[in-house]
């Protein structure tokens, strides 16, 4: 395990949050919340029914007794979660529609953290990102002035570490929602130890070309510097120039980047997508994520090619969320 990631568990053992694992049946979460439940880094809860959870945990030699499962289907307190449940929705939701829509695990788990039973969320191995993320906007909600979530990834290989967003959410954002992403990503930087220096990225740097597509880099740029102007952001820039000195001093000789950006913002989810994917596969960078970010409070994504480890890493990285905000 890389270094940054004995340093979140380190931080994080200290606060022993509860972590909610609404896939409690499946083999790669129950791996990784028995290993982390052993570590003592973490409280993980899994959600599901306790007698088949506990069964596929033998099937696997795995010790899992001393897991926390709660099944929606049993929960004393459930009476409790669809009054709040319908409180939030506001009357989108009768007392009836509520009752059933909490007996699945995504809603009932989210209902979980906005009560303050766990600390956040961990789900994704078999569910769809939509089935993630529509629970904790309707529930958790984003924060105050923040308009969408948006999904970032950490890539780390060794000591390197760089954010990749908006890869997962927001398919055509504006300049505003480019902005925005651009904000929060400076934000979860910090978060894990990297000091945020921002290339909004295009396929052109500084008006190599022009188009209504990099227009809305450079606006968006104008805009993070408006509303933010001690963070370090500079574009449009095409990747090279933001990342490589050498290109930056012909490109860009005057940009505070210098060739140095760690923190890059993709103009759509289709570069984003394809570039987090090329720096895993080609790059061998590890792509820890989808990170979601301007939630009130942490729910994360998992792919549902995902492992062990990477259940693992990314419970860890919510649970960091939790205690840093």
């Amino acid at each position: 395990m890389s270094d940054m990631f004995k340093g979140i568990a380190e931080d994080v053992k200290d606060k022993n949050p509860a972590i909610v694992f609404p896939e409690g049946t499946d083999e790669r979460i129950l791996k990784a919340t028995v290993r982390l439940q052993a570590e003592g880094i973490l409280k993980p809860i899994l959600i599901g029914n306790k007698e088949e959870i506990f069964s596929k945990a033998a099937s696997l030699n795995l010790e899992a007794d001393t897991l926390t499962v709660i099944d929606p289907e049993t929960y004393e307190e459930f009476d409790e979660l669809v009054e709040a449940f319908v409180k939030r929705r506001k009357g989108k939701a009768t007392k009836e529609e509520a009752e059933k829509i909490l007996k699945t695990p995504n809603y009932f788990g989210t209902m979980l953290v906005y009560v303050g039973k766990a600390l956040g969320l961990v789900s994704g191995a078999a569910h769809s990102t939509g089935d993630t993320v529509r629970p904790a906007l309707q529930i958790i909600k984003t924060k105050e002035g923040v308009k969408k979530t948006s999904g970032v990834f950490v890539m780390v290989k060794g000591d390197q570490r760089y954010i990749f967003g908006d890869c997962a959410i927001n398919i055509s954002p504006d300049s505003n929602d480019l902005a925005e992403i651009a904000v929060e990503a400076a934000k979860t930087a910090k978060v894990f130890g990297i000091d945020p220096k921002i290339a909004m990225l295009s396929f052109s740097t500084k008006g190599s070309a022009v188009s209504p597509e990099t227009e809305k880099v450079i606006e968006a740029t104008k805009i993070v510097q408006e509303k933010a102007p001690h963070l370090t952001v500079d574009g449009e820039f095409q990747f090279d120039a933001a990342f490589v000195p050498s290109v930056a001093m012909k490109k860009a000789p005057d940009s505070p980047l210098k060739g140095e950006a760690n923190t890059f913002i993709f103009p759509n989810l289709e570069s984003g997508n394809i570039g987090y994917k090329i720096a895993q596969r080609l790059g061998e960078f590890e792509a820890i994520g989808p990170i979601l970010q301007g939630l009130n409070q942490p729910v994360n994504d998992l792919s549902r090619g995902c492992n062990e480890e990477d259940v693992y890493k990314l419970a860890l990285i919510t649970a960091m969320q939790g205690v840093t905000e």
